[in-house]
């Protein structure tokens, strides 16, 4: 298996990709001028909107006693909301084995979707708004 290279970052200018750091110049520096080179564009993800995703979990297991915690929670989220990768079974059952969330498996825009669907769903499935907790400790 090859050694995975650590990413360089850069920041959009324009219609310009730059440096983000020192450490990420040093490392464009030393490819060679005229060198043809392959970017993957991924956008960073939001570790604060990741964070209220396990929050509002906790809350609504809570609140509700839907599951056994916030992991247990969350699979049947990705199961519910059909996130996930269908495999056939030798008995030729479907099933649904769910997806990640992981920064390097979703990018913000796909992560911005399903935890939408997630707070629709969590709010119509136990009649609670999702997010409430936020109001009642700014309160």
């Amino acid at each position: 298996m090859a050694k995975e290279t650590a990413p360089i970052f850069m920041i959009r200018k324009g219609n310009v990709l730059a440096p983000e750091m020192r450490a990420d110049l040093e490392r464009i520096e030393a490819i060679r001028q005229g060198e043809r080179v392959r970017v993957e564009i991924r956008q960073s993800r939001s570790v604060p909107k990741l964070r209220l995703y396990w929050r509002m979990l906790s809350y609504v297991v809570e609140a509700t006693e839907c599951a056994a915690n916030s992991e247990t929670l969350h699979s049947a989220i990705k199961l519910e909301l059909g996130y996930g990768t269908p495999v056939k079974l030798r008995n030729g059952m479907m099933v649904l084995v769910p997806g990640s969330i992981a920064f390097e498996s979703m990018d913000e825009p796909t992560f911005d979707a399903f935890f939408q669907r997630s707070q629709e769903w969590l709010a119509k499935t136990y009649g609670i708004d999702p997010l409430s907790f936020l109001e009642e400790r700014a309160a």
